[in-house]
């Protein structure tokens, strides 16, 4: 499949959510908040992840399934399109400061200028959502196995473009303080089973607190994700956790997601802030169509995808 026909297949459905199609397979969005935590129990999204959502037949393919099947020709567009649709569907909730964090794999940009024409493709589609490259982060694992010289040189590109960056899976792999002061992220998510066995014991939850506090001193803001149980999200205000992920406090929704009314974003010369209290969303299931997932009014469609019509 060409690069053009996969940014060809990028559709806009009724209710305004963008997806897009890669042979037999649909490509929606999944977002889930990030949450951060501010005094007196209170929280508000900070950010949202873009994750994929990949269905055939109308029945759910595991990401990790369907990239297999990937073409090794397309993998960077499909990558490329994934980011496009979960930038356009978080400028469709409309939030004025919600960031969106969108996967990396530097490795896939073999000359500098893919990066440059991906770097393009990122800064049309925040266009097009309506909010400007700072709240674009670029987020990088772990265990994607790139060195640390090309991660350090991807996130100063990254930085002098406008973009912020996040590294994932934080104590997965050979991870150290040193080793992320030399990158300097905007962010660090933590490995979220990591988390869960250190925030489970004395000792870890003493090296926890040693750590949180050395990224906070080198302005890198800690984000623990992962979180399952409300005990787990109290240990986290406990050790000045700024940011905080996981089925505790909001599962992935499909776009355009109830977010706005279950969360709704606080005024400039308002405190505004949700109470946490567990939700019960359930987990994601594959729509009866594919394109049609809830219904919403919709803005006039731009420059990006087809309207999509009652046909399709």
């Amino acid at each position: 499949m060409t690069q053009r026909s996969i940014f060809a297949n990028l559709v806009r459905s009724e209710d305004g959510a963008f997806s897009t199609a890669y042979g037999p397979f649909v490509l929606q969005s999944a977002l889930q908040p990030i949450f951060r935590l501010t005094s007196e129990n209170k929280l508000e999204i900070d950010a949202l992840e873009g994750l994929v959502r990949v269905s055939r037949d109308n029945e759910p393919v595991s990401p990790a399934e369907f990239f297999r099947l990937v073409s090794p020709a397309d993998i960077a567009d499909v990558d490329s399109i994934s980011r496009t649709i979960h930038i356009l569907n978080t400028g469709r909730l409309n939030r004025a400061r919600a960031r969106i964090f969108v996967k990396f794999h530097p490795g896939l940009f073999r000359t500098s200028s893919e990066m440059r024409q991906e770097v393009e493709r990122i800064k049309l589609a925040a266009h097009e959502a309506g909010f400007g490259t700072e709240r674009i982060v670029c987020e990088i694992s772990e265990k994607s196995g790139a060195s640390d010289d090309i991660v350090v040189a991807f996130t100063e590109q990254m930085r002098a473009i406008g973009f912020q960056v996040a590294i994932d899976d934080y104590g997965a792999g050979d991870s150290d303080l040193a080793r992320l002061k030399r990158i300097r992220p905007h962010y660090a998510k933590f490995d979220a089973s990591w988390v869960r066995d250190f925030l489970d014991n004395s000792a870890g939850f003493a090296l926890l607190r040693v750590i949180v506090r050395q990224m906070l001193d080198d302005a890198i803001e800690p984000i623990f994700e992962g979180l399952e149980e409300v005990w787990q999200v109290d240990l986290c205000k406990e050790l000045g956790v700024p940011l905080v992920q996981g089925y505790a406090l909001a599962r992935p929704e499909l776009a355009p997601t109830t977010f706005n009314e279950s969360f709704p974003e606080s005024l400039p010369d308002t405190v505004g802030e949700a109470r946490f209290e567990p939700l019960t969303s359930t987990p994601y299931a594959a729509p009866s169509h594919p394109h049609n997932v809830r219904h919403s009014s919709a803005r006039p469609a731009r420059a990006f995808g087809r309207r999509q019509s009652a046909n399709d």
